[in-house]
């Protein structure tokens, strides 16, 4: 099944999940997929275990469980920035042999650790490459903050627009806490002629050392209402799951009711989080 064609029928509901570290620990996940599946998500996206050669690459091990245990639709994250060529082709081999048929093409984050290579500097370069050697459905990233490496909005848009030009089908935002920033990049995008859907990404913020890991790795703003809840309650284990994951259904209704396409979650592996989501808007997505 092709992720984009979902969007001209329904409004979607879909989560983000990471795999284990460690090859040992892929039994563990099961538990988390049974009951993310139980949920009946219309796809799980399985972020990128980088490193090491695709047979041995958990990110495909897990979209493979999701698949063939679970029927539902994976969408497997692929970086490039790493990777040459021949690489991205052995990866995309195995997965159509696995019949999974949706790629989220990301450029991936620099690393002094990690050595980049010449074939692909941007995701628009990947989603190219990935619409002309084979026939996956490719979807993008986009930032309603602006990707840190941004210069302006103009350029953010400019280069959102060459990955629709190179063939994104479907856009899934980085995480923020204020609506009003996902919907104003909606409407930069309809300005630069980009009318493929946009979906936010939503993370509900449950604890106090995601909240520093959220500043630190995305540089998300949060409102003053959010910055309340915070203080108030960031020693309080319990009161603070509560505020983040009430502060999340707030989001997720508001764009719910300004019709937007679908609600993507990063689930951070929590079950919890997920079913309590899908619990407050059973009625109304």
């Amino acid at each position: 099944m092709r992720i984009a064609d979902l969007y001209s029928r329904k409004t979607t509901l879909s989560f983000e999940i990471f795999p284990p570290k460690k090859d040992s620990e892929l039994k563990n996940i099961d538990a988390t997929l049974e009951i993310l599946c139980e949920l009946k998500p219309d796809f799980i996206s399985v972020t990128f275990g980088a490193g090491g050669s695709a047979n041995c690459n958990r990110t495909i091990e897990v979209a493979r469980k999701i698949k063939q245990k679970y029927h539902v639709e994976p969408v497997v994250h692929l970086t490039c920035l790493s990777y040459s060529k021949g690489e991205i082709d052995e990866f995309t081999r195995i997965l159509k042999g696995e019949g999974i048929d949706n790629i989220l093409a990301l450029r991936g984050d620099r690393s002094p650790e990690v050595p980049e290579k010449d074939d692909f500097h941007h995701a628009s370069d990947l989603i190219a490459y990935l619409k002309k050697t084979g026939d996956f459905c490719v979807l993008g990233a986009c930032y309603p903050e602006c990707h840190p490496e941004s210069e302006s909005r103009i350029s953010e848009m400019r280069h959102l627009k060459q990955k629709t030009d190179a063939g994104a089908e479907v856009l899934i935002s980085q995480l923020f806490f204020d609506n009003q920033y996902f919907y104003r990049m909606v409407e930069d995008c309809r300005i630069a002629g980009i009318d493929i859907p946009v979906i936010p990404g939503i993370m509900p913020v449950i604890n106090a050392a995601q909240i520093k890991r959220m500043i630190t790795m995305c540089g998300a703003s949060f409102p003053e209402r959010f910055d309340k809840i915070i203080h108030k309650y960031e020693d309080r284990k319990e009161a603070l799951f509560d505020a983040g994951m009430s502060y999340a259904l707030s989001q997720i209704i508001d764009l719910l009711t300004s019709d937007i396409s679908g609600i993507h979650l990063y689930t951070m592996n929590n079950p919890t989080v997920a079913r309590r989501i899908c619990e407050g808007i059973k009625n109304i997505i």
